[in-house]
């Protein structure tokens, strides 16, 4: 909803501010059609000469990050400290009885009780593989955490070219803009014959390019890029919440402390409490003593 906020208001703080000043918008409008032809056609084809089609692909998905922010919410973050609550449990106290849940998470009736973490086949995968890497009895634990460090920062690389791509966008679309107005002023210049008043509109329809070049990299794809590397780095800390507590596990620290751990690094505005946490594990230890 912020998003949509912000684009209000840069037009018409822009646009009001021109109007107000005596500016004409008869100028813009005219040339504005033959402008983003030029500017936007151009500023396309580059982005897809520079990209390869996944990139292009995943920078159009990012772009709806704008508006509907991070995917995890808060509940989310407690509903992953008690499925890992479970799954850590299962493996200390029964590790053939783990395997199930690793082998068919879509089929395992503890993933099932998140469905929207079970959808989810990045964090799904992430889980999954790092505990059946913690059962094969590894000389050495630190092992299985760098594994799962360099994924982490592979898949948070990853995440990020679409920020980068539009980015990259971003500082081109100025130069772009100055392209569009110099085709204006050879355009200008083969008709230097007409009186100064047609001249001054066609100067004026130039100089448009020049401002819609620097517009849309400053007002818009530049925020947008800035604003879906947020989103990522924000959805990044549920996998790190994932990391905290296996990595815990792996340690062989007690189920409840591994929770603990994870809780107490997430981030504070989708940190849930501890009474909230003590309260959905104590509902999970009643139902699997039933």
């Amino acid at each position: 909803m912020i998003a949509i906020v912000g684009i209000i208001v840069i037009f018409v703080m822009v646009f009001g501010g021109y109007v107000s000043a005596g500016g004409k918008m008869d100028i813009i409008m005219h040339s504005l059609p033959h402008e983003m032809i030029i500017i936007g056609g151009a500023a396309a084809g580059a982005f897809m000469l520079g990209h390869d089609f996944a990139t292009v692909k995943q920078t159009m998905k990012d772009i709806g990050k704008v508006v509907k922010g991070p995917k995890w919410k808060a509940a989310d973050y407690r509903d992953l400290l008690a499925l890992l609550f479970d799954l850590v449990r299962i493996a200390r106290s029964n590790p053939v009885a783990l395997e199930e849940h690793v082998e068919n998470p879509h089929g395992s009736s503890i993933f099932g009780r998140y469905p929207k973490i079970q959808h989810d086949h990045d964090a799904v995968e992430l889980i999954c593989d790092t505990l059946r890497a913690a059962s094969m009895n590894y000389d050495d634990p630190h092992q299985v955490e760098e594994v799962l460090d360099k994924r982490m920062e592979e898949a948070h690389h990853h995440a990020l070219h679409g920020s980068h791509a539009l980015q990259s966008v971003a500082d081109a679309m100025p130069a772009i803009g100055i392209v569009a107005a110099v085709l204006g002023v050879i355009k200008t210049m083969a008709s230097i014959d007409q009186p100064p008043s047609i001249l001054g509109g066609m100067i004026g329809g130039a100089l448009v390019g020049t401002f819609l070049g620097v517009f849309m990299a400053y007002g818009f794809i530049g925020p947008m890029a800035t604003r879906v590397a947020a989103v990522v780095n924000q959805d990044h800390y549920f996998f790190q919440l994932i990391r905290e507590v296996l990595v815990a596990n792996l340690h062989r620290h007690p189920p409840n402390i591994c929770i603990e751990v994870g809780r107490q690094n997430t981030p504070h505005h989708v940190r849930p409490s501890f009474a909230d946490v003590e309260e959905v594990l104590r509902g999970l230890k009643q139902e699997n003593a039933a």
